[in-house]
């Protein structure tokens, strides 16, 4: 038992995420005090691109997408998050994307001025948000080389195994998962086409490096393998 700490952090799946992690007992009570969870469904939005927050988040349970809307409308997938990331840019009041929900989620909700005080005094949590920045920084050029230089099977399989090591816990050699997009949002995602995105599916079926449940349920039997599409 973690002394100190406030109950409901305990069995928090975000208890030993960026945020959370970095924080004392103290601060997790001060910041428990004022949080507040909330249900979130698949297709709300969480935080608008352009709009002024008042709020972070951790992502208890789900996935959210991040996408980016042109001038003209249109919009672009730009990255997925899963529990226990943290939804927010600190010191920054407007967002530069926006965050929706891409299944039923569940989020802890917390002021933003709140956070903002403690990060001012809590140099660990500098450094753990300052990581995280890195982190996601080094998966968006990963992201770039599977968008720019791997072949259609390659981003597939790719997007499969981001999924399949993030949104469900994984055993030691297979993994099972709902798909959080749509055939069309994946397409959006990878900068194919729907047909194409269908296609690499149906290969990485008969070949058995998945299963395909239903419509997006995926059991993938051997991560190895699924690993092996990815590198070609």
């Amino acid at each position: 038992m973690e002394f100190g700490t406030p109950h409901a952090c305990r069995s928090c799946q975000a208890r030993h995420g960026v945020v959370c992690g970095a924080l004392s007992a103290g601060q997790l009570s001060v910041l428990g005090r004022h949080s507040l969870r909330r249900k979130v469904d698949a297709g709300s939005e969480i935080v608008a691109q352009g709009a002024e927050s008042s709020f972070y988040s951790n992502i208890m349970r789900g996935v959210v997408k991040l996408c980016k809307v042109m001038p003209d409308g249109r919009q672009q997938i730009v990255g997925l998050q899963f529990a226990p990331d943290f939804v927010g840019r600190p010191f920054m009041r407007e967002s530069t994307l926006s965050a929706e929900a891409a299944t039923d989620a569940e989020i802890c909700v917390f002021p933003r001025n709140l956070l903002d005080r403690i990060i001012l005094e809590t140099p660990e949590l500098q450094r753990s948000l300052h990581d995280q920045a890195l982190k996601e920084l080094d998966g968006a050029r990963e992201w770039m080389l599977t968008l720019g230089r791997r072949t259609a099977e390659e981003k597939v399989a790719s997007l499969l195994h981001l999924i399949a090591t993030h949104a469900e816990p994984e055993t030691a050699t297979s993994t099972a998962f709902d798909l959080p997009l749509s055939r069309a949002e994946i397409a959006d995602f990878l900068g194919l086409t729907i047909e194409t995105v269908s296609r690499q599916l149906t290969r990485l079926r008969k070949s058995g490096v998945i299963r395909i449940e239903i419509i997006r349920h995926i059991v993938v039997p051997d991560m190895d393998e699924l690993e092996k599409k990815i590198s070609g």
